[in-house]
């Protein structure tokens, strides 16, 4: 990893590793960091990466404390390179969503704003035990630029969101787990070895299904139901014949752990 980067990448064995790297602003997010992310992302998802899920953390004491608003004051001079931050923000996070890999978040200490919708964008979320999540922008006359306004809503649902939205309160991570804005609660110490370990078991499951599945439930979230369930019955006739199947068949036939070698 190299400590001048805005993001760091490295890797674990099949685990792919995203660490934000601007703990002097917080985590904030600016141009560099979305570019790193996206490119990041791309080498993780590309063939023959050896790369099967992506762990997002930060160095420092906060996750992400939102946009860096050094940067966002400078391009209010200019329409057009605002609304190219802001494009390049969503693209990045979009491409979190869009992704084959699973993408499993270890949040520290604050998740504020862009930060938090950096968070909404992943799969699965350890949250530190001392960690805090909220939306600012409308204490300052904001709006949330990076997906917020509809991903946080779909995922919380309206009410508990918009209360968020509009008090700018932050809640714990025992109040984020009981909303489902986080899956596991762990004590400080523990969160990156915890995030880490269940990447690695996330690591031998089948590339293309865990990828299949990602898609079914990402996607089906924006059809009609009968639509969705059509979709569901083709991705489980086009699974039943994916050679990885073949070796999980055979491995509960012999009662051991199934060696998947599926590299897409």
């Amino acid at each position: 990893m190299n400590n001048g980067d805005p993001v760091a990448v490295a890797s674990a064995g099949p685990v792919g590793i995203i660490e934000l790297n601007r703990p002097e602003k917080y985590n904030c997010l600016s141009l560099a960091v979305h570019a790193a992310l996206a490119g990041a992302l791309q080498r993780f998802e590309a063939p023959g990466s050896g790369i099967r899920v992506i762990l997002l953390r930060a160095r420092g004491k906060h996750f992400c404390t939102g946009a860096d608003l050094d940067e966002v004051k400078a391009l209010r001079a200019d329409r057009a390179r605002l609304a190219d931050f802001i494009h390049r923000g969503h693209e990045a996070l979009k491409a979190m969503e869009a992704g084959d890999l699973p993408i499993v978040a270890a949040v520290n200490g604050l998740c504020l704003a862009g930060g938090l919708e950096l968070m909404l964008a992943c799969d699965v979320v350890f949250a530190a035990g001392d960690a805090r999540f909220g939306d600012q922008h409308a204490e300052f006359g904001l709006v949330p630029g990076w997906g917020g306004s509809q991903r946080l809503p779909r995922l919380i649902g309206p009410r508990r969101a918009l209360d968020l939205f509009f008090s700018a309160r932050w809640v714990d991570a025992e109040t984020a787990l009981r909303f489902g804005l986080v899956n596991h609660v762990v004590d400080p110490e523990r969160l990156h070895p915890a995030a880490l370990e269940y990447c690695q078991t996330l690591a031998q499951r089948s590339r293309g299904g865990i990828a299949a599945m990602k898609r079914l439930a990402r996607r089906g979230l924006d059809m009609e139901l009968d639509a969705a369930l059509r979709f569901e019955e083709e991705s489980a006739v086009d699974a039943l014949l994916d050679e990885d199947v073949t070796e999980g068949l055979a491995a509960f036939a012999a009662r051991r752990k199934p060696a998947f070698k599926t590299t897409r």
